[in-house]
Order: C-alpha cells, then sequence, then structure tokens
C-alpha cells in the first residue's frame, strides 16, 4: 500500500487528520495492528519502534536498535494466509535523516503515515506519497465555527467569518480561540480587537484549558521548526530572515524586498556568525524556511514570492520588544524603496508593493514617522494616485497629514510638505479650486514657519501657481515664468517640477493663439525630458500627449491621431491597457478621429473605450464621466452629419 506523508505548517491539524484516519481503521476492523510513534527524534521512533517489537514479539528493551529492527523485520510482506494488516503513524517527524533505515517496508497488506513540518524531498520515496494540508476552506471554517459556538451567544455569521478570517483560518488558532471566546464570556469582535491589539501577545489569548486534547498553544507551535531553521546553512539566518517577513504582507512579499540591500545588511546585523551575507544566502534562507513550513517559497511568482500566515507573523513580532519592531518596519520600508521602479510598468508588483507597504504601516505606523517621514509613505500616496486610485490617495494622505501633525507637530517640515501633496491630489481630482485654497494656507504657513528661502517654500509657490492657471486665473502665468527665471532657483533644471511649469507655459503660449509656437516649444521640452527623466517616465508621456494635442490644434489633425496612435502603445506597455491615463488617452484620440476622419469614428471609438472602462472602474468613477460626455458631443454631431 501506498504510504502517506501529511506535511505543512504547524496548527493545520496533521496530527489529527492521522489520529481520525487511524481511529476509524481500527474501529471498522481494518487494521490487526496500530502503531503510534512520537517521532520528535531519531531516538523517540527507535524507542517506539523497540516498544512494538516488546509487546508483539517480546523483543529485548534493553537493545532498542535491535527491537525496532527486528520488529520491521516483521512487517516485511508475508504469504497472505499470514500477513497481518498494520498501520504505522510516525507523527511529527523533525527531521527526515530521523527515519533513515527506520521506514516501515512496503506492503501489500501495512501502511505508514508520517506527520511532519518538513517539506525535504528526503521524505518522499518509491511508494510514499506526500500530502500538503493547509488552512481550512471558508466552508469548512463556517462549519467549525456554527458548532463550536453553537452553545455560545448566538452571533450572526459574519461576525463568525469575521473571526475565522482574522485567525488566517488556521484549524489549531480557532480551536483555541473558540474556546477562549466561551470561556471569557466575550464576543468575536472583542477577541479580534484583542487580537488586533499590539500590545496583547498571543500567548494570552488562549483558553486556560486547551481543548481537543491539545498540548501546546498557538504562539508556540512554531517555536520548534524555527529553532531548528536557525541552525541550518546560513547558520542564525532563519530567525530574522522570518522576523521582517513577520512585518510584511502575508499574502505575498517580493523577494527583491527580502533579498535587497537593505534586507541583507540586516540579517548581517542579525547574525554576527555570518560576515557578509549575499542574495544568495538570503535565497537559501527562504528555502530552509520553506521546507520547515514556517512560509511559502514560490520563486516562479517573484512579486509574491514569500507569503507567511498571518499567525505565525503575529508570533514571531510577540517576542519582539516594540523598538525592535519599529527598527524591523524601516529596514522593510527601505526594501520597499529599493524594490520600487520609478516607472510602473508592472501594475501587479506595483499592487504587491502597495499591499506591503500597507501591511507595515498597519503593524508600526509610527515607526515610519519618526524621526521624519520616511519616504515609502510617498511612493505609496504616489503609486495609489498613478494607479488611477485617486480617491484613495487622497484618504490616505489625509491620514499621512493627521499623523504627521500628531507625532511630529504642525510646524514640522514634513507636516506641512505632506498637507501640499494632500492639497495637490485635490486638483487630481477635479477640484482645481480647492487646491488652490490649500496651497495658499500651506505657502502661507511654509512663508512663516520656515522662511521664503526654504527649498519646500521653493517648490510650493510654482505648485500653487499651476493650479491657479488650472483654475482660470490668467495672472498665474507671470508667476510660473518668474519663478523658471529665477536666478536663485533651488531646483534643478532637470527636475520634474521645472517640467511641469515648462509644460504649462507652453499650453499657455498656445492658449494665446500660437498654437505652432507651442508645438515647437514641446518638442524641444520633450528632447529633454527624454534625455533626462527616460522615455517612459510619467512626466515624458505626459509631455508626449501634449504635443499631439498641439499638433492637432495647429492645423495637423492626422499627425495628432499618428502620435496619439504610437503614444498609446507606450501607454499599453508601461501602464498596462487598463489604467486610467491609457483609457484617457485611447478617448482623446478618439477625439481626433473625428476630427480627421468622421463624427462616426469618433463615437465608433468611444464606446470601445466606454466598454473597457466599465469592466474595471466603478461606474460613478470621474473618467467615465468625462468619456460619456465627449460619446454624447459626437453622437450629437454624427446624428447632425447624418440630417445633412
Amino acid at each position: 500500500m501506498v504510504g502517506q506523508v501529511l506535511t505543512g505548517m504547524g496548527g493545520v491539524g496533521k496530527t489529527q487528520l492521522a489520529a481520525r484516519h487511524a481511529r476509524d481503521a481500527w474501529r471498522s476492523g481494518r487494521l490487526d495492528l496500530l502503531v503510534w510513534v512520537t517521532a520528535t527524534s531519531r531516538q523517540a521512533v527507535v524507542d517506539g519502534l523497540a516498544e512494538a517489537a516488546q509487546t508483539l514479539l517480546g523483543a529485548d528493551r534493553e537493545d532498542p536498535e535491535r527491537a525496532a529492527r527486528a520488529f520491521l523485520a516483521w512487517l516485511e510482506p508475508k504469504p497472505a494466509p499470514q500477513a497481518p494488516r498494520w498501520l504505522v503513524v510516525l507523527d511529527d517527524v523533525t527531521d527526515p535523516a530521523d527515519l533513515t533505515g527506520l521506514w516501515p517496508p512496503d506492503s501489500p497488506t501495512g501502511r505508514t503515515v508520517v506527520t511532519t513540518r518538513s517539506r525535504d524531498a528526503a521524505l518522499t520515496g518509491r511508494g510514499r506519497r506526500q500530502v500538503t494540508v493547509g488552512v481550512f476552506t471558508e466552508e469548512e471554517s463556517e462549519g467549525y465555527l456554527t458548532t463550536a459556538l453553537a452553545a455560545h451567544d448566538r452571533e450572526p455569521l459574519r461576525e463568525l467569518m469575521a473571526l475565522g478570517g482574522a485567525l488566517g483560518w488556521l484549524p489549531l488558532a480557532m480551536s483555541q480561540a473558540t474556546a477562549y471566546v466561551v470561556d471569557a464570556g466575550i464576543t468575536c469582535a472583542t477577541y479580534r480587537a484583542r487580537l488586533a491589539d499590539r500590545a496583547q501577545r498571543l500567548a494570552d489569548l488562549r483558553p486556560t484549558a486547551l481543548p481537543d486534547d491539545q498540548t501546546t498553544g498557538v504562539a508556540a507551535a512554531w517555536t520548534l521548526s524555527l529553532d531548528r531553521a536557525d541552525h541550518h546553512a546560513p547558520v542564525g539566518l532563519a530567525r530574522p530572515m522570518l522576523q521582517l517577513a513577520s512585518m510584511l504582507d502575508p499574502n505575498g512579499i517580493p523577494e527583491a524586498v527580502l533579498t535587497g540591500a537593505p534586507a541583507l545588511n540586516w540579517l548581517a546585523q542579525e547574525a554576527p556568525s555570518q560576515d557578509t551575507v549575499s542574495s544568495d544566502d538570503a535565497v537559501r534562507t527562504l528555502r530552509v524556511l520553506h521546507r520547515l513550513s514556517l512560509l511559502d517559497h514560490s520563486p516562479r511568482t517573484p512579486h509574491r514570492a514569500v507569503r507567511v500566515h498571518r499567525l505565525v507573523q503575529r508570533a514571531v513580532r510577540d517576542t519582539l520588544t516594540e523598538a525592535e519592531q519599529d527598527a524591523l518596519a524601516r529596514v522593510a520600508a527601505d526594501g520597499l524603496v529599493e524594490a520600487w521602479p520609478e516607472v510602473e510598468r508592472d501594475t501587479e508588483l506595483a499592487q504587491s508593493l502597495r499591499a506591503n507597504t500597507a501591511a507595515v504601516i498597519g503593524v508600526a505606523e509610527k515607526a515610519l514617522y519618526e524621526p521624519a517621514s520616511h519616504v515609502v509613505l510617498h511612493r505609496y500616496g504616489r503609486s495609489l494616485g498613478m494607479a488611477g486610485q485617486v480617491s484613495d490617495a487622497i484618504a490616505y494622505y489625509a491620514n499621512v497629514v493627521r499623523v504627521s501633525h500628531t507625532l511630529l507637530g504642525p510646524a514640522h517640515r514634513h507636516t506641512l510638505f505632506n498637507r501640499a501633496v494632500l492639497a495637490n491630489w485635490y486638483g487630481r481630482a477635479g477640484d482645481a479650486a480647492g487646491t488652490v485654497a490649500a496651497l495658499t494656507d500651506v505657502l502661507n504657513d511654509m512663508e512663516h514657519l520656515l522662511g521664503p528661502g526654504h527649498p519646500y517654500t521653493h517648490l510650493v509657490r510654482p505648485l500653487l501657481a499651476l493650479w491657479q492657471r488650472a483654475a482660470g486665473d490668467g495672472t498665474a502665468a507671470a508667476a510660473l515664468g518668474e519663478w523658471l527665471e529665477s536666478p536663485h532657483l533651488k531646483v534643478s533644471p532637470d527636475d520634474p517640477l521645472t517640467f511641469a511649469v515648462r509644460s504649462d507655459l507652453a499650453h499657455q503660449e498656445g492658449g494665446t493663439g500660437d498654437p505652432s509656437s507651442a508645438v515647437a516649444t514641446y518638442v524641444a521640452l520633450l528632447a529633454d525630458a527624454t534625455r533626462v527623466l527616460g522615455p517612459d517616465h510619467d512626466q515624458t508621456l505626459a509631455i508626449r500627449g501634449h504635443l499631439a494635442e498641439w499638433q492637432g490644434r495647429a492645423g495637423a489633425p492626422s499627425g495628432a491621431v499618428a502620435a496619439y496612435e504610437a503614444l498609446y502603445e507606450d501607454y499599453a506597455r508601461v501602464l498596462g491597457p487598463d489604467h486610467p491615463h491609457t483609457f484617457l488617452l485611447r478617448a482623446r484620440l478618439a477625439n481626433w478621429l473625428g476630427v480627421d476622419s468622421s463624427a462616426a469614428a469618433a463615437v465608433t471609438a468611444l464606446r470601445s473605450v466606454l466598454d473597457d472602462m466599465a469592466k474595471v472602474l466603478d461606474p460613478e468613477h470621474r473618467d467615465l464621466l468625462l468619456v460619456r460626455e465627449r460619446l454624447a458631443h459626437w453622437q450629437a454631431k454624427s446624428a447632425t452629419d447624418r440630417t445633412r
């Protein structure tokens, strides 16, 4: 019969599954012999088999190795009339090497079941099949929680499932949590609140008496595995690696975050036995942790290569002081910034980096503001907005302003800067007047608190003028020109803000009746932006869009169509075909198709854009409303053309 190796992280119920199988097989009369061995060491295996040999064969326990071999020999296949039906369970195997020479034989009438946290290839072989045991499904969790809390005050199913989700559907955790809820007379929501409390230790959230004959709490379920992992080569790196991973997203961490320079420096600092730590060492450490089921490492999905159960993360963090967690949060943030590309061509990577940043913020937000705002806070917010999630970016920056106001104080330069960034996103959401009002307040405070010559003051002044002009203030262009020509310019001519000001002045130039001059200015500006920022930078792409627009306004609609078509290919490559900016670019292309070809062509193109937008955007998304307005315009024009 085929032997089975049940493998999985601590707490998924491997032992319970093996026990259930053994009990059912024995009670049904399908077995003549059942042997259960707690196999946490080689000596424990030898002693367990020797005890079976003494009971069954009368072997001498004074020589356990010989007795164990005698028992294994007795299990060898025999002719049918004498063949016993047996089951040997080797529970909680710690090291596959402990079973060398001690595996029960293959037999048509016998079976071996092994439970282990190890995923070493040595555990599989001829006649053995590895079975991965995972956490409960949501359906299984619903059944378990409903039954376990049936005698407790009945709570809505959504509360039970919220509890299961907070526990990551881990069977051991749900068993102990439900017992704790009943014993303490609290609600599931109260338990979840205690679980989320950073000051509350996971070890304290267990019942006085463990249920179901359990012998260990959730917090201790992984201790032996981690101790063992730390002794594997590279020695001493497993624990600090798992500590770092415990600060990040349980649903997937980019491998680059855990193998980049910040992570390597941290590992070397925490493992003095290692003179230096390389990225190969970091990957080997991840493989050790994977083999011992402390995390899942999937190199083929590099953007979410490492997954760690949320309760493993919580148990690891519980062993750290608040100061240690804060230090780890900054290391994780440094790693995220290093892995974050300036141009987000890969939307899946960007989503993963945002999710991991959110996880660090959730665990140790305060650490990212002291002694000053960490740059990852702005990479996260900018990424949200550039992904088209402008409302989320505004809500996020509103919180950043609140936290920096509390932790850094209202006069701190980063608090003032965060206010300016939040105001800028108001404008991105369509509220130019609101942005002007907010930036005016920020600029006044900066001039008073930081001084008129401070770099932040110097940055906000042209930003305010840009939004004043967007809000219809024609006098703002003069302020932009003065800023750009200032001999005391604190910003490099190659800074993205400088390109934004030059672009706005070129737009103003065309708007005063000289579109050909605007085209020439944009051609020169595009050359500079491509040289300095690169062809795929969002500023460079935006300048190409402005150039295409002014080519059309200068009397070359065919040129505008060709330019927009080429630009669309790059937008789709860099940002993705479903990015809001890509959709708006297609809408502008459709507009010039209407000018160059026919209203019917614009209608067809805009309908296609709307169909695609409706698949990925909220029905009330601002961009959807804008494109609908353009479609209505061209539909009306198409109807007029047909009546002529």
